[in-house]
């Protein structure tokens, strides 16, 4: 099946936790009406927009392929009590699962869409085939990285500046997201996000609320003292993931240290089988930097499972 003719325009649909609405974008749901369901996370600095190589892919292998907007990224997913812990946002992956009717599906997550992934594995194993993380190595264990690889403190200095209430929200909108377009930049070096994409991804940061909750997912997952293992949260209790996991990383990633995975990752956290792959000469996007090779990828490890 050709994916261009699957899904040469993703379809728009809505999917729901509660109270909360969240815009997704979908292929394949008229052409594989019993196919496989594969919801897609994205991270930051991003929007379900970085999946639009592989949604029409997935879509083209007979699946049911879903990037929702993650909480907070538009004003009908944010709380009133502004909750965006890894836990909370795992369960919102559930409830889509339920809203689609799915009783199991494939996930896949980029950035923090990875850290959710991993930890909605833990919590709810039976709902899911198969996970596939991109560019961000197991959430629970991530403490046990930076121990082993202290550089990794100086590429995420930003976390720690994001917990500047009032200085990180003036700064990283100022001069049109000048911080937000340098992050790009540094996380992966040889890649230019072409204007109309980073257009779609400003009018995203720009809707009310969505500064805010973005940097809420550092103040609340990702302190000094979770960074160090000093605080415990309800994520950094759920190390053991029993879903059969494919972990990417861009060897050349200026985000998160490729050196990490190997160090955060033991087998016994994941009895149900791990994969690897380290893909050279890609950064941090490696899904936008080298798509053929990572929907190859996808691809096999969702087919097996």
């Amino acid at each position: 099946m050709n994916a261009k003719t699957v899904c040469a325009v993703p379809t728009r649909i809505t999917l729901s936790n509660g109270g909360l609405r969240f815009p997704a974008l979908a292929c394949g749901l008229k052409e594989n009406p019993d196919g496989p369901v594969a919801i897609c996370l994205h991270g930051f600095p991003d929007t379900h927009h970085t999946f639009f190589h592989q949604l029409p892919a997935l879509a083209g292998a007979g699946y049911r392929a879903i990037a929702p907007m993650m909480r907070g990224f538009t004003p009908s997913s944010q709380p009133e009590n502004h909750n965006y812990a890894l836990g909370t946002l795992a369960r919102d992956v559930i409830a889509w699962c339920d809203d689609l009717g799915a009783s199991q599906v494939h996930l896949i997550g980029h950035d923090w869409g990875a850290a959710v992934a991993y930890i909605a594995g833990a919590m709810a194993p039976e709902r899911f085939l198969s996970l596939s993380t991109i560019a961000v190595p197991h959430a629970a264990r991530f403490a046990d990285g930076i121990k082993a690889v202290p550089g990794q403190l100086l590429k995420s200095w930003y976390m720690t500046f994001f917990q500047l209430r009032g200085l990180a929200e003036w700064a990283v909108a100022r001069k049109d997201w000048a911080l937000v377009r340098k992050l790009w930049q540094d996380w992966s070096p040889d890649y230019s996000l072409a204007p109309e994409d980073w257009a779609l991804r400003r009018e995203v940061f720009a809707a009310p609320g969505v500064k805010t909750a973005m940097l809420a997912y550092y103040r609340q997952n990702a302190s000094p003292a979770i960074m160090f293992g000093l605080k415990k949260t309800e994520a950094s209790l759920l190390t053991t993931v029993p879903v059969p996991t494919l972990a990417i990383t861009g060897a050349e990633d200026g985000c998160i240290d490729t050196r990490l995975y190997d160090h955060v990752f033991m087998r016994s956290d994941f009895p149900k089988g791990l994969s690897i792959e380290r893909i050279a000469g890609a950064g941090h996007f490696v899904h936008l930097e080298k798509p053929e090779a990572i929907n190859a990828l996808l691809l096999d490890w969702l087919n097996t499972h």
